[in-house]
């Protein structure tokens, strides 16, 4: 069981839910809201195209017909779709003022595509030791405008902000860390870039909105990877680098999307034992859920990750047989094998796209690692039993997936 949230915030819902029985509601969600309040707090009122706001939408009566929201959920959620907008209205300024931006290229991103709790965090994070690579960090993917500047990069004020921001979740989810340990200058996922279109598996991890991830899983996101290649550009305007390294498990649903965007783009492919993962990843999601509802149901949770995660896998499976990825732009890598050499399999992706694990990079590597072990925090239990589901059935999900790939199954 998760520790219960601190007694000020129960409270709070407590408060929130009074309100609600005298019919009241003290967090106005409705999109026209929220569209006002970020015009009003930037002084902007272009928000660019308008793909945006029907999955804006979706997720709104998401948040309000099935992810039983807490009053703290409520202000999470407000707070936290307030600042995208914000984020996109001062991206559409940028570009307007700054229309160069636009023509910058993104050549041979190397995207880390598998699903969670596969390895895809920690492979990400030793990407960041290599100079070469261009990853984006948490502090600038949550706070990218005014765009980070390659002189105050490692000191920028925002890194604090972010930091500090994250400190508030450890406070209310100190079990979050054990599961999936967050930094202001750790490296960041694709979801967070997309997200500025509404477009983004973020949501789910956040809030039960199966209804909208669903959408968010069959979309062609044409529009969400034009604002995800805005933001690259966005971030290396001022901090280039060499090549992006960029990850996210959305991708696991979309791998033919990325490919049709970044068409030159080098995939590494994560595998696990799907079961392991539809446990893990549901316990994660459970939890981070409980910070915004009282009313988290884990059964539910794990059924729709199953569900989902199979449809992921079968898609990236399809799109692989066709053969429209060229094989010398991705590798296949095993959870097993990462986790017994973890440097050694970043060096094997490296060398099968003809780049060079250069040693003081690989020294950096190995460093990262030991000063972060998986059980740094303690570690990440999660249980079977306790989803409500059972192997066979789960087992049934990935047949495709895992006689495919190889994938070797892990003791539950």
């Amino acid at each position: 069981m998760n520790s219960p949230l601190p007694l000020p915030v129960r409270l709070l819902n407590l408060a929130g839910r009074g309100a609600n029985a005298l019919g009241l509601q003290p967090v106005n969600l409705s999109l026209e809201k929220l569209l006002q309040t970020a015009c009003d707090n930037t002084g902007l009122s272009d928000f660019g195209e308008d793909d945006f706001r029907a999955p804006l939408a979706m997720l709104l009566e998401g948040l309000e017909q099935e992810a039983n929201l807490s009053l703290l959920g409520r202000i999470m959620a407000k707070t936290d779709l307030v600042h995208t907008l914000e984020n996109r209205l001062g991206f559409v300024a940028l570009f307007k003022q700054h229309p160069e931006i636009a023509e910058q290229k993104i050549e041979r991103p190397i995207f880390v595509v598998g699903p969670p709790r596969s390895g895809t965090t920690i492979f990400h994070d030793l990407l960041v030791m290599d100079p070469d690579n261009r990853v984006p960090l948490t502090w600038e993917t949550a706070r990218p405008l005014p765009p980070p500047d390659a002189a105050t990069y490692r000191s920028d004020p925002r890194i604090a902000q972010s930091q500090a921001d994250l400190d508030q979740v450890d406070k209310l989810l100190p079990e979050f860390k054990k599961m999936h340990p967050m930094g202001a200058t750790r490296a960041q996922e694709c979801v967070t870039m997309t997200n500025h279109d509404f477009t983004s598996m973020i949501y789910l991890v956040q809030y039960f909105v199966p209804t909208y991830d669903r959408w968010v899983c069959e979309c062609d996101m044409r529009s969400a990877l034009k604002w995800h290649r805005r933001f690259l550009q966005v971030l290396q305007w001022k901090t280039p680098g060499k090549r992006w390294a960029l990850k996210s498990p959305q991708h696991l649903w979309h791998l033919q999307h990325i490919h049709r965007e970044y068409p030159d783009a080098l995939f590494v492919q994560t595998h696990r034992d799907p079961v392991k993962i539809v446990i893990s990843t549901s316990n994660l999601a459970a939890t981070l859920q409980g910070m915004a509802s009282d009313r988290v149901d884990l059964h539910k949770v794990t059924r729709y990750y199953a569900q989902a995660l199979a449809q992921g896998y079968n898609n990236t499976v399809a799109y692989r047989k066709s053969g429209m990825i060229p094989e010398h732009q991705v590798v296949d890598l095993y959870f097993r094998d990462f986790m017994a050499d973890q440097v050694g399999t970043v060096r094997r992706a490296y060398e099968h796209f003809g780049m060079t694990l250069e040693g003081s990079t690989a020294a950096a590597m190995q460093s990262f690692l030991d000063d972060n072990p998986a059980d740094k925090h303690g570690k990440h239990l999660y249980s079977l039993a306790n989803t409500g589901m059972q192997e066979a059935e789960l087992r049934a999900l990935f047949t495709d997936y895992e006689a495919y790939f190889n994938v070797p199954r892990e003791p539950l």
